[in-house]
């Protein structure tokens, strides 16, 4: 049977009659595992620590309810992130991937999940006309241009710029002031 995309998981959500039951239907997934997770390891991939990669194991989950929540055996990685310096530990039951590609792959799935939050914050988005994927991918472009023309607009407020050059490759960060004999506000 065909294996669908992996399906990706924090910590919060994990739940081992799901991932079992996410296992039957030939479906990956991957997930943040919680320190306390007990797991007996069988072997060991060989690992470069440079990559950051710490272990890669194949094993079965050892605590008395999640071994019975979810038998079969799974996937151990454990990752140190030197941009943050901390270290993560990965649950899958993709053998096919390299250590580093399920480290790589989660670290994607948090800027997703960055975005969705910058998009929440900034974008105001409060329900999607359409729900299929050309129109929620429309609507959230649309709001995106609008977000940053707003954006160009306020910077160039006070600007004397013609409004069809705001919109040209232009250095934001040095926008020309108005050379009116005006109180400055800088504190010192």
């Amino acid at each position: 049977m065909k294996r669908v995309p992996t399906i990706y998981f924090d910590r919060a959500y994990l739940d081992y009659t799901r991932l079992y039951k996410i296992e039957r239907c030939s479906a990956y997934f991957m997930v943040r595992a919680k320190s306390n997770t007990k797991f007996r390891r069988m072997y060991s991939n060989k690992v470069d620590k440079l990559t950051g990669i710490r272990c890669d194991q194949i094993g079965k989950l050892s605590g008395f309810y999640t071994s019975q929540e979810y038998p079969e055996k799974l996937r151990k990685v454990k990752y140190y992130d030197k941009e943050s310096n901390r270290t993560f530990i990965f649950l899958t039951n993709n053998m096919k991937v390299t250590a580093e590609e399920v480290a790589l792959l989660y670290k994607k799935r948090w800027q997703v999940e960055l975005f969705f939050k910058w998009v929440k914050q900034h974008l105001k988005i409060k329900s999607f006309w359409g729900t299929s994927e050309n129109a929620v991918k429309i609507q959230i472009y649309c709001a995106i241009s609008a977000y940053e023309i707003l954006q160009v607009l306020g910077i160039s407020l006070l600007d004397k710029t013609p409004i069809n050059e705001l919109f040209m490759n232009i250095d934001y960060s040095n926008v020309k002031e108005l050379d009116y004999n005006q109180l400055s506000l800088s504190l010192f």
